[in-house]
């Protein structure tokens, strides 16, 4: 990027930053995630740090939180409210480290671990041991008098204790620093009162606790039961952060339980990756942890960059959203032939995986969303789920973006495309299109369906592009020889691939069907059609009719059942798989253990997965269902359950417990 450019992207990150900054602390009315902003704040971070010239006073790394409110009285902060830089990965770690040393801090002997609470940060002023006066962070020199507020948090004591700590008395003037936030059962307890009465529905506990310290009438804050952790002595004199802690402890205040003195970089990150992994364990939300200098003197002495003291930061998790820049526009045939758009990224690290692509699903999203190339996204992932592009940022378009246009010839057969009639989709009608092939055999293989390990998309394009095979059937006509033609094949390999296909001949009716990729045809109802109609045979030889009298089928599933077993290359599959000697299990029914047993999963089960305890119901003969209802027969609860565990309290359903499971599916 030219200094230039820098110059313009910069100009624009500041105003966007800004907007969205005043429309989530001065008006409580979030426009993005703070994930969003954090990724923005730290693209504008590192460009000017590329080019210092270029940092002016009124950027937004340059200052800290919005303008108080106007409803409360302004506080001046005894000394400046900090906030933090963020880190987001193992070299910003070793480059803040760095940077301390550079300024001669290179043997720091202890830093201190805390986690960083998703909430609102606030100052408590006591006077002789009695608290006087509370107030919000602000713009860091002053903030709003929400003093009555706090009064209504528990966890904020309204007098200290007075114990004496190593000869240190209470101070006659203390102020103190913490965090207010909202746990996750109070979260889903007042989200579902808000429900009940038609009111707003709230995104995040984050935004609850800030809305309710800055409610006029101390009432409301009451009714929400706010909790407290406190962080920071201001100024006297402690020798470390962990004595910080442990004084607070003493005088009465609560501190996270969880925080711990390291002594490495690499203790540093173990410390942040055992939370990032643990988060979903806590009962409040956390989107990081805290990492100081312990001793309190190098920390002083380290002074302020910016307006960040250079001797802590905040090491936040990966985010599920980010922004990044849509470089390009490329279509990718499904197994199915439909064309589904697909996002070019600058690659970007998002939910702990670095992201370069992402799904537009189709052309009509592609024009609600309004993205062109070139353009800045906001890309989100959750878990598993492929990245897909949120929104577009178009105040930071250039004018150099190109519209996207979907291409009339299909990508890989350059056969015509055809738009599907009463659908968003379109479609490559050849059904000898490689792409579609290639994408059955895909799916063919996956876990959910055949399950044939160490067959993945690699070696699959290796074998179609040597022209081993053409669809899913030639894979159990493979010889170890054939592998070994391949590139990074050796004997031992060559012949283990070949026994994982070979003991993937004996299948189970669902699975089968769920593999042979039908259109409309997920998991959920290859299991309904096993269930059903028991055999293969009947599944192939159903009418219509038949098959829209099933339960949970209607006539658009119903239609693409029918029409893809009518199909002769469909019919060829079949004798093909047939005649490798696939063996499809059919549906026993009745005589197993669990015949007719339904069974709910809830929380985490520690001796396997979600997917492989539905495995074992299923392959007993039970159902399993997604939600708690009168027809449900067992609940299974791992750790942490969710809501289908109080429904089920509720509807006087049986709750089993994991060991209890393995007992009955034993």
């Amino acid at each position: 990027m030219t200094k230039k450019e820098a110059i313009e992207r910069i100009k624009k990150l500041k105003e966007l930053i800004n907007r969205y900054r005043l429309s989530r602390l001065v008006f409580d009315k979030p426009l993005v995630s703070e994930e969003v902003e954090d990724s923005l704040k730290k693209e504008l971070f590192d460009l000017e740090e590329a080019y210092p010239e270029l940092v002016t006073p009124d950027s937004p790394t340059q200052r800290i939180g919005g303008r108080p409110l106007k409803e409360f009285k302004k506080v001046p902060h005894q000394e400046k409210m900090h906030s933090l830089n963020d880190a987001f990965s193992k070299e910003d770690i070793s480059k803040w480290l760095a940077r301390l040393a550079n300024i001669g801090f290179k043997k720091i002997p202890e830093f201190f671990c805390d986690l960083k609470m998703d909430g609102l940060a606030v100052e408590l002023k006591y006077e002789n041991g009695i608290f006087t006066q509370g107030s919000t962070r602000g713009d860091g020199l002053v903030g709003e008098d929400v003093t009555q507020n706090l009064k209504t948090i528990e966890a904020v004591p309204l007098k200290l204790g007075m114990s004496i700590y190593r000869n240190i008395e209470i101070p006659r003037e203390l102020y103190i620093r913490g965090e207010v936030f909202l746990t996750k059962k109070e979260f889903e307890r007042i989200n579902k009162e808000q429900k009940k009465k038609g009111g707003k529905i709230y995104a995040n506990p984050r935004n609850i606790a800030a809305g309710s310290i800055r409610q006029l009438d101390s009432k409301i804050t009451a009714g929400r039961k706010l909790d407290f952790y406190a962080y920071d002595v201001v100024g006297k004199g402690l020798k470390t952060k962990a004595e910080e802690y442990e004084v607070l402890k003493k005088w009465g205040i609560k501190t996270n339980p969880h925080h711990v003195a390291v002594k490495s970089e690499k203790e540093i990150n173990e410390f942040k990756n055992k939370w990032e992994e643990k988060r979903g364990d806590l009962d409040y939300e956390i989107d990081g942890v805290v990492i100081s200098i312990n001793d309190n003197r190098v920390f002083e002495n380290a002074g302020i960059a910016g307006k960040a003291p250079r001797g802590g930061i905040a090491y936040k998790f990966s985010p599920k959203e980010a922004e990044t820049l849509v470089e390009d526009i490329v279509v990718q045939v499904g197994r199915t032939g439909v064309l589904t758009p697909i996002a070019k990224l600058r690659p970007v690290k998002i939910g702990g995986v670095i992201v370069s692509r992402a799904t537009l699903h189709n052309l009509d999203e592609i024009k609600r969303l309004g993205v062109k190339i070139g353009d800045t996204v906001i890309v989100g992932r959750a878990g598993d789920v492929i990245p897909d592009v949120k929104k577009v940022l178009q105040e930071l378009r250039t004018g150099k973006e190109k519209d996207f246009k979907m291409p009339k010839k299909c990508p890989a057969c350059r056969e015509l495309v055809e738009r599907v009639q009463d659908q968003v989709a379109f479609k490559c009608v050849n059904s000898d299109c490689p792409a579609i092939r290639r994408e059955q055999i895909y799916h063919f293989v996956s876990r959910r369906a055949f399950d044939i390990v160490g067959i993945g998309s690699k070696l699959i394009d290796q074998l179609m592009d040597a022209g081993l095979i053409q669809d899913a059937a030639d894979l159990y006509s493979l010889t170890k020889e054939d592998l070994l033609n391949l590139d990074r094949f050796a004997e031992v390999s060559a012949s283990k691939a070949v026994k994982s296909i070979q003991s993937r001949k004996p299948v189970p009716l669902s699975r089968f069907i769920y593999a042979l990729g039908i259109s409309n045809v997920g998991e959920e109802t290859a299991v309904t059609l096993a269930k059903r109609f028991k055999t293969l045979d009947r599944i192939r030889e159903a009418s219509l009719e038949d098959l829209q009298s099933v339960e949970d089928i209607g006539p658009v599933v119903a239609e693409s059942i029918y029409s893809w077993f009518e199909k002769p290359y469909h019919k060829k599959i079949l004798q093909k798989l047939e005649k490798a000697g696939v063996k499809v299990q059919n549906e026993k029914g009745g005589g197993l253990k669990l015949a007719g047993k339904m069974f709910v999963l809830t929380g985490i089960l520690e001796s396997m997965s979600r997917d492989e305890a539905k495995d074992k119901v299923r392959d007993l003969g039970g159902e399993v269902s997604s939600s708690v209802s009168k027809e449900t027969d067992f609940v299974v609860a791992g750790a942490e359950p969710g809501t289908k565990y109080d429904k089920a309290k509720k509807l006087g359903i049986k709750i089993i417990t994991e060991k209890e499971f393995l007992e009955m599916i034993k």
